[in-house]
């Protein structure tokens, strides 16, 4: 596994901040050159450790701010079932983040809903339809208190 040095972090750091700096802001931020910045973002792009960079929405002002977990127990495990079950959460819009975890449950989701009517209709309609769910548990978020998109390096 390659290793990152100093300014590799410090790139990726800055990027996690602003990801929209043109080159010759991120380099004058990581006291470098253009040149060998475009060099290192291209590198950390190649190698996967910039994988996409995206806009961060504010899910309130587009009516998607009623955020649950749900945790989702399939009738049986086995590597077909959960393929198919995997493969069928990552096509439903609703569902933001899915989990494989270990415990009484195997998945957790995170939906975003506009209420929780819309939430229920999406349980019965959705994730009812499939055939591999056994049972679920739904937690209600009531407040955010930390969302951060970063990762601490």
């Amino acid at each position: 596994m390659e290793t990152l040095d100093k300014v590799d972090l410090q790139i990726l750091r800055t990027l996690q901040e602003n990801a929209r700096l043109t080159t010759r802001e991120l380099a004058a931020r990581v006291s470098l050159s253009s040149t060998p910045v475009f060099e290192r973002l291209k590198r950390l792009e190649r190698n996967g450790y910039i994988k996409k960079y995206v806009a961060v929405l504010d899910a309130e002002k587009l009516d998607r701010g009623f955020v649950v977990f749900c945790k989702v127990k399939l009738r049986q495990m086995n590597r077909d079932i959960a393929n198919d079950f995997t493969s069928r959460i990552q096509s439903i819009p609703e569902v933001t983040e899915c989990y494989n975890t270990s415990g009484n449950y195997d998945y957790l989701l995170k939906v975003n809903a506009p209420n929780m009517k819309a939430y229920q209709e999406f349980i019965i309609n959705v994730l009812g339809t499939l055939d591999s769910l056994g049972s679920l548990e739904s937690t209600f978020v009531m407040a955010e208190v930390k969302h951060q998109f970063g990762i601490n390096i």
